[in-house]
C-alpha cells in the first residue's frame, strides 16, 4: 500500500512542478515562451563554449579505456582492495566514474556482463553508480562555462564526497546482499 502511494506521487513529481512553474509564470504574467526561447539560445552558445572541453574529454577517456590502462591499474592495487574487501573489479569503473558518464555506464555494462547485475558486484556498482559523480567532467564543463578559473576547494570536497559515496555504497551493498 505505502509503496505504490509512493510510487503514484513519484510519477506526478515531474508534470506537477513543470505545471506549477507555468501556473506561477501567468499570474506573474511573465512571457513564458519569450523567456524560453532566450533561454535556448544562451544554452546553444553554451554548448559552443564547451564543446572543445567536452571531446577533450572524449578522446581522453576513449584512449584510456582502450589502451587497458585502468585494467592495468586495477590489477597493480588489487591486493590493496582485497584487504578491505573492495572488489578489485570495481576499481576501472570506480576511477572513470570521476570522467565520464558514458563512459563508466559502459564499464558497468561490461561487468553486468561477466559478473551479473544480480552478483554481490553488480549490486555494489549500481549504488556506487548512483551515489557518486563524474567530478572532472562536471568541474570543467560548469566552471568553463561560467568562466571560473580558480576551484578553490571545490575539487578536494568534491572528490572527498566521492569517496564518501564509494565507501557508504560498499558498506550498504554490504550489509544489504551478504555475500
Amino acid at each position: 500500500m505505502m509503496s505504490s502511494l509512493i510510487l503514484f506521487l513519484s510519477d506526478l513529481i515531474v508534470p506537477v512542478t513543470f505545471a506549477g512553474i507555468l501556473m506561477y509564470a501567468f499570474s506573474k504574467k511573465v512571457p513564458v515562451y519569450d523567456n524560453f526561447i532566450v533561454g535556448a539560445k544562451d544554452g546553444f552558445k553554451t554548448v559552443l563554449q564547451i564543446a572543445p572541453t567536452i571531446v577533450g574529454l572524449m578522446v581522453a577517456v576513449g584512449m584510456l579505456r582502450a589502451s587497458g590502462a585502468f585494467d592495468i591499474l586495477g590489477g597493480l592495487i588489487a591486493p590493496l582492495t582485497d584487504r578491505v574487501g573492495y572488489p578489485a573489479d570495481a576499481v576501472p569503473l570506480t576511477l572513470m566514474r570521476l570522467v565520464s558518464s558514458s563512459a563508466s555506464t559502459g564499464l558497468l555494462l561490461d561487468l553486468f556482463e561477466r559478473h551479473g547485475p544480480d552478483s554481490f558486484l553488480g549490486q555494489f556498482v549500481s549504488i556506487m553508480m548512483s551515489s557518486t559523480e563524474t567530478v572532472f567532467y562536471t568541474m570543467s564543463i560548469y566552471f568553463m562555462s561560467i568562466k571560473i578559473t580558480k576551484t578553490r576547494f571545490t575539487l578536494v570536497g568534491a572528490l572527498l564526497a566521492n569517496l564518501c559515496g564509494v565507501i557508504l555504497s560498499l558498506l550498504l551493498t554490504s550489509y544489504l546482499y551478504a555475500r
